[in-house]
């Protein structure tokens, strides 16, 4: 039987970064939710659709083609057969990501594709809706959260040492509007499941709440 973690939160809150590490010591597969869904996103945008006519973007998925390859042990993503993994990570992809995610066509579309994946593997996923939707029966459910400022800092960081700009207000206020939309949807909204733990890593580093997560591992495995 696999091993699933699932690590869900609002947009900024270390989510990908701690997946990754965590996956690496436990020697598991990371799948990155967000990736799959800022793919679908950058198709939308490059068809220049109107992201939020939702019969427009339901018909969209017939034509659209997301996979995921493992290259040295790294998600990459397909889309259509092309790699687009370094072409997802603008503020216009992420927050487009968050529009199209809220349809129902789309979740349908991918979350099938991460259940089959937490089924066969053993997975540290995260996302919006992982512990509520997706994988309801992980044996280990994180929510991971930090404050707005923190997570807005964050990003800006993220964005200056991959070479582009941007400005924390601007940011923080995208940040803020996600958490609305994310938390407001009708289907699959961000909410932390019941029985998943709250690590707020506002003060925390990294390596910290990585260290939390492979501690309470060690406790359920």
């Amino acid at each position: 039987m696999s091993f699933n973690i699932a690590i869900d939160g609002p947009a900024g809150a270390g989510k990908s970064t701690i997946a990754k590490k965590v996956a690496k010591q436990l020697e598991f597969i990371y799948v990155d939710t967000g990736a799959m869904y800022r793919t679908m996103a950058l198709y939308c945008i490059r068809q220049k659709l109107n992201l939020e006519d939702e019969k427009v973007i339901a018909e969209a998925c017939r034509d659209i083609s997301v996979d995921i390859r493992y290259i040295q042990g790294e998600q990459q993503m397909l889309l259509n057969g092309e790699n687009v993994s370094s072409q997802i990570r603008t503020e216009q992809v992420g927050n487009a990501a968050s529009t199209v995610s809220a349809y129902q066509s789309v979740r349908q579309k991918l979350t099938q594709l991460q259940k089959n994946l937490a089924s066969s593997q053993n997975v540290v996923m995260d996302g919006r809706d992982i512990g509520t939707a997706v994988l309801p029966d992980a044996q280990i459910k994180i929510y991971l959260t930090a404050s707005a400022r923190t997570r807005a800092l964050r990003r800006l960081k993220d964005l200056k040492d991959r070479g582009m700009s941007g400005e924390l207000s601007v940011i923080e206020a995208d940040i803020n509007e996600r958490d609305h939309r994310d938390m407001t949807r009708e289907i699959s909204p961000l909410c932390q499941a019941e029985d998943a733990l709250l690590i707020d890593s506002s003060q925390m580093t990294a390596e910290e709440v990585t260290t939390e997560i492979i501690k309470i591992y060690e406790e359920r495995k």
